[in-house]
């Protein structure tokens, strides 16, 4: 299709106009057919021609054309403002007829002419003012400022880039120090460096308990294919069944869901046997260092000393007691790592451990070994279910030994019974029965209530209360010295003496020889007995108190009360420990000195202590097994009953306490045996004699050379 001619409409006179405002109902002329312009141009019919060439076409044809109705004085034509704008607006221009068109043009749908009938009516013209009305042009609508929004991106991308900037400063220069630490904290590997565990040891530094080097088996489940399989191939070398082994092996989840990586297999397994397993070359299976804790005498002293556990923490005994001084502190490496190897020029500080410290106690091995043996062969024999055996050094109320039974093997200590682990030296509660008599002739012969020459007429019972109070061998009512009374432990002339002294002065000796309290030996778990008050008392009491009924104890508070009567009547409390040796420098401490108190003068004790010879040395005495050749023995016998609870056990406790050299002695031993069955009162004085025996031989103590005094029972 040809271009189509934008040559503009030209008048006669050659110039270029549109069609004048003043076309329409004002211009004579009608219409040229075929009229150019804005509306001309506009005006195409659907077959692509225009209105004047369909105007002409129609005249042709005989059609009528048409009739345009003006409206308000104007041309319907919407463009024709337009045209005569650009027409300088001559309305009767001569309108030039556009160039034949020789293609198809975009056409218009063709217009339907207005019915036929009478004009539309046309409006008032609307009164004018003096004033004309401007007409304002409407103002174009206002484009964006693209400067504008350049500023307001640039300011937004700038505060983005402060806010940036602000972070990464406060990041370097504040929250560094918490980031650095977080990280650190992610690379930091920590090696446990362990104490090593202080010591026990005899009074003349052999070995009870110590550690020794050893190495702990672990596993991490995580690592490990086949559980099975590297159970049977550990399971020899550690005496544990595979099927134990394995059920480690596979691990177990932990509370955040998590697999655990580390598993105990073996504690305390020797060095060479963990060399053994880390030859098989088991993936998931490790070793480290570790201790063992090691008793070289199995039971020796083992209810005394106690145990540790598997991490080395003492749980019964001295090992218990003093576990802050024997546990010592551990020490650690703290250093960067990665891939489980330390990183070169990272991080690393080491803290060094503190071994713990050692106990030097105050027991003799060997002493103690006897005493054990003997305790335990007398205890088999008479069939004895509890037994007990304390050896005590007078003036320092050092234990020599203590031994107890039953006793059990604190190297494999998880096998043995929990009753047998006791101590019965501190924990055996007993009525002590006529070994507490010596009490009562103490107390009465400190408050002059007797004197050593006193005798008194002795029945061969008496009542107290609603209870009767016999002798097993009678007096029938004949004087009877003191010394006869405690050789033949009267029931009776005990009552009579506790008569004259009153309870509240009994009650008072009876705490100044440490009954009633423990001894502060350092045992955990040690028994303070129990004395029965004044207010309590009944009718019979006036009768058992005396006589050691009614009157909880244990064994070592009642060696400790004879030790009082050695040693010139003041009280020592027992001690165990010796010393105690620093485990940094080796330094050597002796603990604070025991409490001590007056209980008798010095004469008080030596009269008393020749009261209590009689009971080794008289026809018929109670105590002449108890006799040790070639040296005086002062000392006494009695039956009570153990208390569990505060009750009675059936049978009876048969008990020895004595001492020697009787002129100036030097050891106590006190032995007790609980025999259910009965029949235990021929035991403890047998087992004494062998036990002081050893005692002096052992320590060289010269025999006396002074004999026995000669005692008159029945003076006339």
């Amino acid at each position: 299709m040809p271009p189509r001619s934008e040559e503009p409409r030209r008048d006669a006179t050659g110039s270029r106009r549109g069609p004048s405002r003043g076309d329409g109902p004002a211009d004579p002329r009608p219409a040229e057919p075929g009229g150019g312009g804005i509306s001309g141009a506009r005006a195409y019919t659907p077959r692509g021609r225009t209105l004047g060439e369909q105007r002409l076409g129609d005249a042709r044809a005989g059609r009528a054309e048409p009739r345009r109705t003006p409206r308000g004085g104007r041309s319907s034509d919407p463009f024709r403002p337009a045209l005569q704008v650009l027409s300088g607006g001559r309305a009767n221009a001569a309108r030039r007829e556009p160039p034949r068109r020789t293609s198809v043009v975009r056409t218009v749908p063709r217009r339907t002419p207005p019915p036929e009938g009478p004009s539309p009516r046309r409006r008032p013209p609307r009164p004018t003012s003096a004033r004309p009305t401007v007409r304002r042009r409407p103002r174009p609508p206002r484009l964006a400022d693209p400067h504008r929004r350049l500023r307001l991106g640039t300011v937004l991308v700038l505060a983005l880039f402060a806010v940036i900037g602000i972070r990464l400063v406060v990041l370097q220069a504040v929250e560094s120090p918490a980031y650095a630490g977080a990280g650190l904290a992610d690379r930091m590997r920590t090696v446990v460096l362990p104490a090593p565990r202080g010591t026990i040891q005899d009074r003349y530094g052999e070995l009870l308990a110590h550690s020794v080097e050893a190495r702990y088996v672990y596993a991490d489940p995580t690592q490990i294919d086949d559980p099975e399989a590297t159970a049977q191939a550990l399971s020899a070398l550690l005496g544990t069944p595979a099927a134990e082994l394995a059920e480690k092996l596979r691990g177990r989840t932990l509370p955040r869901g998590r697999q655990s990586e580390f598993e105990y297999l073996a504690r305390g397994v020797d060095v060479g046997l963990a060399e053994q397993i880390m030859a098989l070359d088991l993936k998931g299976i490790n070793v480290r260092r570790d201790e063992r804790r090691e008793v070289p005498g199995g039971d020796l002293a083992a209810n005394l000393i106690g145990f540790t556990s598997l991490d080395k923490i003492g749980l019964e005994g001295l090992e218990a007691r003093y576990e802050k001084l024997l546990a010592g502190k551990d020490g650690q490496i703290r250093q960067e790592a990665a891939l489980g190897a330390p990183i070169p020029g990272g991080f690393s500080e080491t803290t060094e451990a503190k071994p713990g410290s050692s106990l030097k106690l105050t027991i003799d091995r060997d002493l103690q070994y006897i005493v054990q043996v003997q305790l335990a062969e007398a205890m088999a024999a008479a069939k004895g279910s509890t037994g007990a055996a304390v050896v005590l050094e007078v003036g320092t109320g050092e234990v020599l030994a203590q031994a107890s039974y039953p006793t059990y093997d604190a190297r494999n200590w998880q096998e043995s019974d929990p009753a047998d682990r006791d101590d019965v030296a501190t924990g055996f509660v007993i009525e002590p029965g006529s070994v507490h008599k010596a009490i009562t002739f103490g107390a009465a012969l400190q408050e002059g209530v007797i004197t050593p020459d006193t005798t008194l007429p002795i029945a061969n019972a008496v009542r107290r209360g609603d209870t009767a109070f016999t002798d097993t061998r009678r007096a029938n009512g004949q004087q009877m010295s003191l010394a006869g009374m405690m050789a033949y432990s009267s029931n009776v002339g005990t009552i009579a003496i506790a008569d004259r002294l009153g309870p509240d002065r009994l009650i008072d000796y009876q705490q100044r020889f440490g009954l009633g309290e423990p001894t502060g030996v350092g045992l955990l778990g040690e028994a303070s007995g129990r004395l029965l008050p004044a207010d309590e008392w009944s009718g019979s009491s006036y009768g058992s108190v005396p006589i050691g009924h009614s009157v909880d104890a244990t064994p070592l508070q009642m060696a400790a009360a004879y030790a009082a009567i050695a040693n010139d009547g003041t009280y020592v409390a027992p001690r165990l420990v010796k010393e105690i040796i620093s485990g940094t420098d080796g330094k050597h401490t002796t603990p604070e000195a025991p409490p001590t108190r007056k209980v008798l003068t010095p004469d008080t004790a030596a009269e008393l202590r020749t009261i209590l010879e009689a009971v080794t040395t008289v026809d018929g005495a109670t105590g002449q097994e108890a006799a040790v050749p070639g040296y005086r023995v002062a000392g006494k016998t009695g039956t009570g009953y153990r208390l569990v609870n505060g009750r009675k056990q059936p049978g009876e406790v048969a008990a020895f306490i004595g001492m020697a050299p009787a002129e100036k002695p030097r050891y106590v031993i006190a032995v007790f045996a609980h025999t259910p069955g009965g029949g235990g009162g021929d035991v403890a004085a047998p087992m004494f004699r062998d036990m002081m025996r050893f005692t002096l031989q052992h320590y060289k103590v010269p025999p006396s050379t002074v004999a026995p005094p000669k005692f008159d029972v029945f003076p006339r």
